[in-house]
């Protein structure tokens, strides 16, 4: 066992979570209307599927990642309508007047977790960083399992590092500016899906 493989594991999950996307405005967003605990949860559901990739660069699993590269652009079609549907569904919605519910947060979950899994640059980037590192050579099942964890990990801390930031800006925040931040987030979110359907049916 070596303690590498979980600090380059580490490394790769905050790199690869660390660049804004859909993703970190959804995160940014639901951080500022309900708090640090949605938006941590909401990057949760990205860190999880990052780890779910992470497993299957780190075990050599080629069937699973061959199958996924394969249908990306069926992918990208519904990763796309995904996020027209959350852009248009955050840019309508009011500033919350009380905490997440727990089907809230449950959804926040979920959300990101779908677009993080649907999205096949991530295992491609997974793949490449892993092979680059020298990290696909994994000798030993439980270096595969330490180098998951640290990706894991690594991939939470920046969405707890994001989400508490935002979070201290929250109470600064009138409805109006809260409402002006769910019209942008949402035009943002809505042109990453136009991006990723056009992308799509160009194949």
């Amino acid at each position: 066992m070596e303690i590498s493989f979980f600090l380059k594991g580490l490394l790769v999950g905050f790199s690869i979570a660390a660049p804004v996307g859909p993703i970190g405005v959804l995160c940014i967003r639901r951080s500022l209307t309900y708090g640090k605990k949605t938006g941590f949860i909401s990057g949760l559901g990205a860190a999880t599927a990052d780890a779910m990739y992470g497993c299957i660069a780190g075990f050599g699993l080629s069937l699973v990642s061959n199958f996924l590269v394969s249908q990306q652009v069926l992918f990208k079609i519904f990763g796309g309508l995904f996020l027209c549907y959350l852009g248009w569904k955050t840019f309508l919605e009011k500033p919350a007047t009380e905490a997440a519910t727990s089907n809230q947060i449950a959804g926040a979950f979920a959300s990101t977790f779908f677009l993080t899994i649907t999205n096949p640059m991530t295992i491609l980037s997974f793949l490449a960083i892993f092979a680059g590192l020298g990290l696909a050579t994994a000798n030993h099942y439980l270096d595969a399992v330490i180098l998951v964890l640290g990706v894991f990990i690594g991939s939470a801390s920046w969405w707890l590092l994001l989400a508490s930031g935002v979070s201290l800006f929250r109470e600064k925040f009138s409805d109006r500016t809260l409402k002006a931040v769910n019209q942008i987030s949402g035009v943002i979110i809505l042109g990453f899906g136009m991006i990723a359907l056009v992308t799509g049916i160009k194949g």
